[in-house]
């Protein structure tokens, strides 16, 4: 997580936050020097970031609030000189929230301002540098790329918090209750392990931002991973979300994999788990928006592993809340949790048998205007010193199988699994 101590301008000095255009700098990830750079890039648009201007670390309920307010604060000292006035231009900052607002592990939610950020949006690029106000601004006119960084060592897979026979037990557990009536939807993660030699992240952005550009690839002080569910994003008045649940994997014939789309798009257990999922969504933006646009039916997102039942979530902001609010009152979701939210919860701090840390938390960035991106931590990894912690999660209904569900979880790793080019056991 992130240390206040590597923070090289403290929330309590004046800062100056210069942005200037530039021309393209082509793709955003191989201009990244540092492997604990910051990212969130999708279709090669988006913003990459690299040092640390200020850092903050928050847990509880109140953890988006109190991170609200830090920013609000910190941005409150900036002297910003930023001719373009765009989403993403200016003061931005990085987010990834825990799961849980008390997790196990006791670690917490991190905000990271970088030192610089590139961003590109609509074929505009910029270079956004944050110094001290006292010191000579540095304010690079180009971006050069760096070497790109080469594949890891050997992997060894290692079994996670639960086997995965004791997975799909929890699996049944949560089948029967919600049998008996106690809950109608529970997500359940399970995790495995990997030890990896010489692993740079950039390796894996790189690969999960070519083999998924349907998906946000995302980097935030250690969680790195590819996802294809935008939680909310808030440009001006515009809010969008999109929900994702009810999956099939992919076989790679194009005719086989129309027929497991319509299989899908027919399917009563995935169709239920999606409208949970709908409902959630739209429940919590009915808050905040007006003109609210859900489609009645779910359409098919085809990724290079999986399809996903899809639905995209509109509405016009009716008050002044940014983007972390949003967050805020959207997670977690039931795409996530499950439904009603509060029991499902009860069930995955009884059953999963490990502590999410960040997966499946809010992910993204936001700027001094409240504007931002968040996505739900999903096919990601943990990645540190020794090597990688993989998630992943199933929605589990009445018409759920464990069976089933283990396989679900097991395509839900490939993205992971195939940027290390080797399968876990």
């Amino acid at each position: 997580m992130p240390r206040r101590a590597e923070a090289a301008l403290s929330s309590d000095l004046r800062h100056r936050v210069v942005t200037v255009p530039i021309d393209d700098p082509g793709d955003l990830i191989e201009r990244l020097p540092d492997p604990r750079g910051t990212a969130w890039v999708r279709r090669s648009e988006g913003l990459v970031g690299w040092g640390i201007a200020a850092s903050w670390e928050m847990t509880g309920e109140e953890r988006f609030s109190r991170a609200q307010r830090w920013w609000s604060e910190w941005c409150r000292k900036a002297d910003v000189e930023d001719p373009l006035l765009i989403p993403g231009s200016g003061p931005v900052a990085f987010a990834s929230f825990t799961f849980d607002p008390d997790p196990q592990s006791g670690a917490p939610s991190c905000v990271i301002v970088p030192r610089v950020v590139l961003g590109r949006r609509d074929g505009r690029a910029w270079l956004t540098v944050v110094d001290p106000v006292n010191e000579p601004p540095l304010l690079p006119t180009t971006v050069t790329p760096v070497s790109v960084p080469p594949p890891p060592g050997d992997v060894e897979w290692s079994q996670g918090s639960q086997s995965a026979e004791q997975w799909q037990e929890a699996v049944a557990e949560v089948i029967r209750r919600i049998n008996s009536g106690e809950v109608d939807k529970v997500v359940l993660a399970r995790d495995v392990e990997a030890r990896v030699r010489d692993l740079d992240a950039r390796y894996l952005l790189r690969r999960l931002a070519q083999d998924y550009p349907e998906c946000w690839t995302f980097s935030v002080e250690g969680l790195v991973g590819a996802t294809p569910e935008l939680l909310v994003r808030r440009t001006g008045d515009l809010v969008v979300s999109r929900v994702l649940a009810g999956t099939v994997k992919r076989r790679g014939d194009e005719t086989v994999d129309d027929s497991l789309a319509a299989a899908l798009l027919g399917s009563g257990k995935d169709l239920e788990e999606h409208e949970y999922a709908v409902h959630s969504v739209a429940r919590a933006l009915a808050a905040h928006c007006t003109d609210l646009s859900v489609p009645t039916r779910p359409h098919v997102l085809r990724l290079a592993n999986v399809q996903h039942l899809a639905t995209d979530v509109t509405g016009s902001l009716a008050d002044d809340a940014p983007v972390l609010a949003l967050a805020a009152a959207l997670h977690p979701t039931a795409a996530v949790c499950g439904t009603p939210t509060e029991r499902a919860f009860a069930m995955i701090r009884e059953l999963e048998g490990m502590d999410r840390g960040r997966y499946a938390g809010p992910v993204g960035w936001f700027d001094s205007r409240g504007d931002g991106e968040f996505g739900i931590a999903l096919r990601c990894a943990e990645v540190s010193a020794e090597g990688l912690r993989l998630f992943a999660g199933c929605g589990i209904v009445a018409g759920s199988d464990p069976d089933s569900e283990l396989a679900e979880s097991r395509a839900k790793f490939v993205p992971i699994r195939d940027a290390l080019d080797s399968p876990p056991s």
